[in-house]
């Protein structure tokens, strides 16, 4: 199914690409972005869709030129250690990395290539994984920053409820919440736009024998079924067209959507309602 364009992506996408030519020719202190919010209100969805608004027209620009990397994308493991942060951006660059390379090697090869290929746009994914309370955290936090000195890109950061996790923690934190802008996301109300959000998805739907608009006099079900929350309702609707299409009924119904099991948080959601 397609990415919608929700009022959440758009903000991201527009604050993001305002910062990147904010930062455009700025030497030192860049401004980033923080996207935080729960699980799944599509804090991933909007910072790739930020990196696609990025990338398409900077290709358009260099039509015939390869050698141009203008997006980055890492995520950040559990319990990360400075080393495997480094080791990340490397293997999305297609770096080698030995048992044998130390951490200064493997960030000199990253700026050096990012530097090259002209990247203006770093996403780190999964930045709630860092804690500026422990040392491999607080290790972590400072090669971030020394990549964010050293790449003349425009750095945006995603993860759970960031303004009250230990990533702003201390005075490392207080360094990053003083240049970082803060979007956040949160469940959507029903509302217009949820109705919007059950409509657009429909539309993507191939099925055979689905009728038009049966998803939608079921938008105010769906938004009690996934709390107000865009993951939880795609990976019903998902769901339920997969499940149509091995079934062989080619349709979407209440029946259906009820079938599918949800995260956790929806359905106890659910059970509330």
């Amino acid at each position: 199914m397609l990415v919608v364009a929700t009022s959440f992506v758009e903000k991201t996408v527009v604050c993001g690409r305002r910062l990147v030519l904010l930062n455009r020719h700025a030497i030192s202190a860049r401004r980033g972005l923080m996207v935080s919010g729960l699980p799944g209100t599509g804090k991933t969805s909007a910072i790739t869709q930020l990196g696609l608004a990025h990338e398409l027209p900077d290709r358009a620009r260099h039509p015939n030129v390869n050698d141009r990397i203008p997006v980055l994308y890492i995520t950040v493991p559990p319990a990360a250690s400075a080393r495997m942060v480094a080791a990340e951006f490397a293997r999305f660059l297609g770096l080698p990395v030995r048992a044998r390379s130390n951490l200064t090697d493997i960030i000199e090869a990253v700026v050096g290539i990012c530097t090259d290929t002209r990247t203006g746009l770093v996403l780190v994914d999964e930045i709630h994984n860092v804690s500026q309370v422990t040392r491999a955290g607080a290790e972590v936090s400072d090669t971030l920053k020394y990549f964010s000195e050293r790449i003349p890109a425009t750095f945006v950061y995603a993860g759970i409820n960031l303004d009250t996790s230990e990533l702003l923690a201390g005075t490392r934190g207080a360094q990053i919440a003083g240049r970082f802008t803060l979007v956040p996301t949160r469940p959507f109300p029903y509302g217009d736009e949820w109705k919007g959000l059950v409509a657009t998805m429909e539309r993507t739907l191939l099925l055979h024998d689905h009728p038009p608009g049966s998803l939608v006099k079921l938008d105010r079900y769906l938004h009690k079924r996934a709390d107000g929350m865009i993951g939880a309702l795609s990976h019903a609707i998902r769901g339920a067209a997969i499940d149509a299409i091995l079934s062989g009924t080619e349709r979407v119904t209440k029946s259906a959507l009820d079938a599918i099991p949800l995260d956790h948080a929806a359905e106890a959601a659910k059970k509330g309602h």
